[in-house]
């Protein structure tokens, strides 16, 4: 099969053996991809030994097999995941992953719009709904959340999330006139700029504090903020590792609860409710058949090759993407 591997630290065009499914495990044709931080970084990360490494964790395709275990999905469903970082990755013509972390494909949506929700979608509801205990019913309705880099994938879906379902007032982060503009189309009530004072800027909106912070982007430029700028008692989450120890006690005297959220968490560890992700993505499904969701896709990169995929990196790395870059096709 064609495939796309690092090798000491670059993007090659290869071929390489179709993989096999085992136990619970579909074989996946792969038809569209997004690119999501992690590739990159995990790029920078690769073994510079020549052997090659494949990335991907976001795809939309159709089940070409499946383990003997297997119970989900038959050949010839229509899927779409963010996979597994601890298994080879899905920037190949055929992939494997176990079903427990699978969705049936949105079916109001081509392959490229698809892939460009799960590993964002899963990301941004465990987010709200399981790590700050945001309720997706509308049970905090008018409570306030903050986030930082809206505009990016994760933020292109935790808006709709938390503005859709959850009914906050969501105040997003941006910081041009076209990734304002992306918010706030995406649902935002107010946009404030990240690069400025936002406990000020918060204030001239008339919110002294927020309920809620979702922080998308790096910590440390912001975390004094964030001691700010939450509620006592108010929670906050962050879905990107910070390189050197937190003031942590910045949040001592207002009781705040700090969280992150690792979606590759379940996948890693084969936890006992790994399938929850499989649930999430039908329900992600369900809910952008109904209209109530749209895709995140920002950018059509053009098919699935050494070269797109390298400008795609080169983008994320640059830090000024608007939604998701897309690929599709070899």
């Amino acid at each position: 099969m064609k495939a796309i591997a690092v090798i000491n630290g670059a993007l090659h065009d290869v071929n390489l053996p179709v993989p096999q499914p085992q136990g619970r495990d579909l074989v996946v044709r792969v038809e569209a991809i997004s690119v999501n931080p992690v590739d990159f970084k995990q790029r920078k990360a690769a073994a510079h030994d020549g052997e090659p490494q494949l990335l991907g964790w976001d795809v939309a395709g159709t089940v070409s097999a499946v383990g003997p275990q297997a119970s989900l999905f038959k050949v010839g469903d229509a899927v779409y995941y963010a996979g597994s970082v601890v298994r080879p990755g899905a920037n190949s013509e055929f992939h494997a992953v176990d079903e427990r972390i699978v969705g049936r494909k949105p079916a109001s949506l081509s392959a490229e719009q698809a892939a460009a929700l799960p590993l964002t979608s899963i990301t941004a509801w465990e987010a709200l709904f399981e790590r700050l205990g945001v309720s997706r019913s509308g049970a905090d309705e008018g409570k306030s959340v903050l986030m930082i880099g809206g505009a990016g994938g994760v933020g292109s879906i935790a808006i709709q999330l938390a503005k859709k379902l959850a009914k906050l007032n969501v105040i997003a982060t941006a910081s041009r006139r076209a990734s304002s503009q992306w918010c706030r189309a995406l649902g935002a009530d107010h946009v404030i700029d990240h690069h400025g004072d936002m406990p000020a800027q918060l204030a001239a909106l008339g919110l002294a504090q927020v309920d809620f912070i979702l922080c998308l982007n790096d910590i440390d430029p912001h975390f004094a903020a964030m001691a700010t700028a939450i509620a006592p008692q108010g929670k906050i989450c962050a879905i990107v590792r910070n390189e050197r120890p937190l003031p942590m006690d910045l949040l001592f005297a207002k009781s705040v609860t700090m969280v992150f959220e690792m979606m590759f968490t379940r996948s890693m560890f084969g936890t006992a409710d790994m399938i929850e992700q499989h649930t999430l993505l039908g329900e992600v499904a369900a809910l952008v058949d109904a209209g109530v969701l749209t895709t995140t896709l920002g950018e059509n990169g053009g098919r699935i090759d050494a070269a797109n995929l390298a400008r795609a990196h080169a983008a994320l790395e640059a830090g000024r993407t608007i939604g998701k870059i897309v690929l599709s096709g070899f």
